[in-house]
């Protein structure tokens, strides 16, 4: 019972671990990538402003990048 008990607490740790390190990845991805306008316009993308975020690039693969 023991054993079951701490074989389950590793494992929970292990699963948030993993949990955090891809949410830093995933965010420090979705801020990384930055395109100009021209880059944007001439890839098929649309400029979107956001309030108090700037402009992002939306590609036609639904991705979104910033612009610089």
């Amino acid at each position: 019972m023991r054993i079951r008990r701490t074989l389950g607490l590793v494992l929970a740790a292990a699963t948030l671990a993993g949990a955090g390190a891809v949410g830093a990845v995933s965010a420090q991805a979705a801020v990384s990538p930055t395109i100009t306008r021209q880059e944007c316009t001439d890839a098929g993308g649309q400029i979107k402003s956001i309030p108090y975020g700037g402009d992002t690039c939306v590609l036609p693969d639904g991705t979104s990048q910033g612009i610089t």
